[in-house]
């Protein structure tokens, strides 16, 4: 490679910070040849053109079915924490291509409906005998198991760690990174579909990746209150006023305040931290959203619909399999298209899992549709 290339690539890295991760030490599970991007940049760019970033487009951020054009998707939401995080990655002197790579695929692995889909699929899943599911758990799996017609694109496992350990749910005061090894990260992957709550401990390895996990917090925890005033699920001013005079009462002052925050706390530092009156603001605003967004975005019934639904389909799907019905979509649309390592390694309620999985939220509607003619 010519190596006035490579350092033009690797230019930006010169500058980063003592705790920052170099794309040098990067490490993948299988070896492969170097072209002249830089080893995260390299990712970013094989994620970007996977199907699985395709679908975001129409999958739920937090409201389903709404007729609503400027309600956020997954698509919006992924952006946003990219943003975000590489804002606070540039001000530390951080690895941006890492976080950008993090960034953009933290969330291919979410289903149908969002987190209520994901809730419904995990108890299938459980019921099945394939363990636990978990949409940061199988973003990392089709980066390695799914994409390239179930041969994996071999994405670097800092990348993939971030992945895993992005869960915006469980916020922290401070956020410091774990050393670990290859094997160490295919252990906790391993885990998280053994024990229930083990993506609670989940912590990056990387200092990038514990930027996007707070940066997961931030892009979500504003923009979901605009939406719901948008929809009139909430006004902005049944916003606690013990909470908008720390952090603002708008998305772009949240935002601005915990990102200077963040800032201003972990210059120079191996970790990244708040100060207590932000943390402790930010954890009011979580709760009120849960308590008045999150809890109150599907009724029971719309609920007890969508369950039915994935049972529907779930049970469909794998019938097809078990019968061997190659003219079934199941067939056709998915697994007509993976490898025979894919087709042999995996139990028919995976496959079925990772079917479900993949759908948009249309799809899926229209998938259940179709069943219900079947069955007619």
């Amino acid at each position: 490679m010519n190596e006035k290339i490579k350092n033009n690539m690797l230019k930006a890295e010169q500058h980063l910070q003592a705790f920052a991760y170099k794309s040098e030490c990067a490490t993948r599970l299988k070896d492969e040849v170097d072209d002249i991007r830089p080893s995260f940049f390299r990712d970013t760019d094989r994620i970007l053109h996977t199907d699985s970033y395709t679908r975001y487009a129409n999958k739920t951020q937090v409201f389903s079915n709404i007729e609503n054009d400027n309600i956020s998707r997954r698509f919006i939401h992924v952006q946003l924490v990219s943003k975000i995080a590489r804002t606070i990655g540039r001000a530390l002197n951080l690895n941006e291509d890492l976080i950008e790579a993090i960034s953009l695929s933290h969330d291919l692995g979410h289903v149908p409906f969002g987190h209520t889909g994901e809730k419904i699929l995990n108890q299938l899943s459980k019921s099945y005998g394939e363990g636990c599911f978990k949409h940061n758990i199988q973003s990392a799996r089709i980066l390695m198991n799914l994409e390239n017609h179930g041969e994996g694109l071999n994405i670097s496992v800092e990348v993939l760690d971030g992945v895993i350990c992005h869960n915006g749910e469980f916020v922290e005061n401070k956020y410091c990174p774990k050393h670990k090894t290859t094997e160490d990260f295919l252990e906790d992957y391993k885990n998280s579909y053994i024990y229930d709550d083990y993506d609670k401990k989940l912590v990056p390895m990387t200092l990038e990746g514990c930027v996007v996990r707070i940066s997961d917090v931030i892009a979500y925890i504003g923009r979901d209150i605009e939406d719901a005033c948008k929809l009139g699920i909430i006004k902005k001013e049944d916003v606690p006023k013990s909470i908008t005079d720390v952090l603002g009462d708008t998305n772009k002052k949240i935002v601005n305040t915990i990102v200077m925050d963040i800032i201003n706390n972990s210059i120079d530092k191996n970790y990244i931290k708040m100060t207590p009156i932000i943390y402790e603001a930010l954890n009011k605003l979580k709760d009120f959203n849960y308590k008045n967004i999150y809890n109150k975005a599907n009724t029971l019934e719309k609920v007890k619909e969508y369950e039915l639904m994935f049972k529907t389909i779930f049970e469909y799907c794998l019938k097809q399999l078990r019968e061997n019905n190659k003219e079934s979509r199941i067939y056709k649309i998915f697994l007509n298209d993976m490898s025979s390592e894919y087709k042999k390694n995996n139990s028919n309620e995976r496959i079925v899992i990772d079917y479900i999985a993949g759908m948009t939220d249309d799809y899926f509607l229209k998938e259940y549709d179709l069943i219900i003619k079947d069955n007619n």
